[in-house]
């Protein structure tokens, strides 16, 4: 299967399952995960109209940046665990920040992002970022609990460098469980402001994009059912 058709072939997805619950396909976004795949597939996903790409650690996403520079208008999304220490790598890239999760973090990408944009003459810019929530309180991944969440939304809002725009998690692979995290996760923004306060939903991955359409997702993020198994 070529990227081509692989892209395709999830936009159709989108279509049925947005069209299945009385949504706007429109309203959903395809973030193109590319993470470990070489630049020529990204190309060719650029080729085939995509612009939305989403990388997870902060190097690759530098050096493809800088790859791929000619593409103004392809906008990257970081999508993977951010450290501290990495956010001035991912400030000066990213379109999106989906993975903030804690007011350190926040503070941090903050300042690094203010210095960036001051950098390029673009001062009072600001850096669109996701809070990402640890719904099911599972151990072995990362993002704000669902109790400290009003602590990290206020962070973001005090950060004059950032714009706050939505939520984003990571959900059990078993899909019920899955459902009933993309639940949770639109009864969070329900309880924290709604739609105008925050945005964007991102949830949904390859084998679960219906379900994440069903339950609000406005960005998914998907990989393997267009780049191939990694």
């Amino acid at each position: 299967m070529t990227v081509a058709a692989g892209l395709e072939s999830v936009r159709e997805r989108i279509r049925r399952a947005a069209t299945a619950v009385g949504r706007d396909p429109a309203e959903v976004r395809l973030v193109a995960v590319s993470k470990t795949k070489p630049a020529s597939a990204i190309r060719e996903a650029y080729a085939a109209g995509q612009r939305d790409f989403g990388e997870n650690y902060a190097q690759e996403l530098e050096e493809k940046a800088a790859e791929l520079v000619e593409l103004v208008d392809l906008r990257w999304h970081f999508i993977g665990h951010l450290q501290s220490n990495k956010a001035r790598v991912v400030a000066r890239v990213a379109h999106l920040v989906h993975t903030v999760d804690g007011p350190s973090l926040t503070r941090e990408l903050g300042k690094r992002f203010a210095a960036a944009s001051e950098s390029r003459g673009e001062s009072g810019a600001r850096l669109p970022v996701l809070v990402e929530v640890n719904v099911g309180g599972e151990a072995q991944k990362h993002g704000a609990s669902p109790a400290d969440l009003g602590e990290v939304l206020a962070a973001v809002d005090r950060e004059p460098a950032l714009l706050l725009r939505g939520l984003m998690t990571i959900p059990p692979s078993d899909l019920e469980a899955a459902r009933r995290a993309f639940e949770a996760l639109a009864s969070l923004r329900n309880a924290h402001g709604g739609a105008a306060r925050l945005a964007e939903l991102s949830m949904g991955m390859s084998d679960d994009l219906e379900i994440a359409v069903a339950c609000g997702a406005t960005l998914v993020r998907v990989g393997s059912a267009i780049f191939g198994a990694r």
